[in-house]
């Protein structure tokens, strides 16, 4: 059998993913088995975690170890929950938020474990608060010191924090 043959394009929801342990699993809309989804796989596609819940478009392939994700085609985050993501934006028009540019940024300090974390935009040293429900609701499950991002930011009732975060490669298509 060659490895066209075992190869193949699918769909999913991402059941599971821990950039700790370095792998998760996706389960196809087709049903099977798990797919593992590798950390390396994933940051050949740009980004270091995915969100539990994410839609995702991987390319398969059947090895002697199970079938494994070789290729991420494509990640939208999980469907979002009525609302805003945190309360400090219940006073925003969504149509504003959705409009507030994309700007560079560098991961200060992220812990999952807290709920939250730091970023900078690139030239400027203020913090940039980001909670993990809006990385969620990003896509995203986790966040590294030093990682390279580009955020949507806005000045909210208790400073800069981050409305939208995404993978600086995912924001570059």
């Amino acid at each position: 059998m060659t490895s066209e043959e075992t190869t193949r394009a699918a769909r999913g929801v991402v059941k599971w993913f821990d950039p700790a342990k370095g792998f998760g699993f996706v389960v196809a809309e087709e049903g099977g088995v798990d797919i593992l989804l590798h950390a390396n796989v994933l940051r050949n596609f740009g980004q270091n975690s995915v969100a539990d819940g994410a839609s995702i478009e991987i390319v398969t392939q059947v090895t002697d170890r199970g079938c494994q994700a070789i290729e991420v085609i494509s990640i939208e985050p999980p469907k979002n929950d009525a609302g805003p993501a945190l309360p400090d934006l219940e006073d925003f028009d969504p149509e504003q938020l959705a409009n507030v540019e994309l700007q560079p940024a560098r991961v200060k300090w992220f812990d999952k474990g807290k709920g939250f974390g730091f970023a900078n935009v690139f030239g400027s040293d203020a913090d940039i608060f980001v909670h993990v429900e809006v990385l969620r609701r990003s896509g995203l499950a986790d966040l590294a010191p030093g990682e390279a991002l580009a955020i949507r930011v806005i000045d909210g009732k208790r400073g800069l924090m981050a409305i939208e975060v995404n993978a600086w490669e995912a924001a570059l298509h």
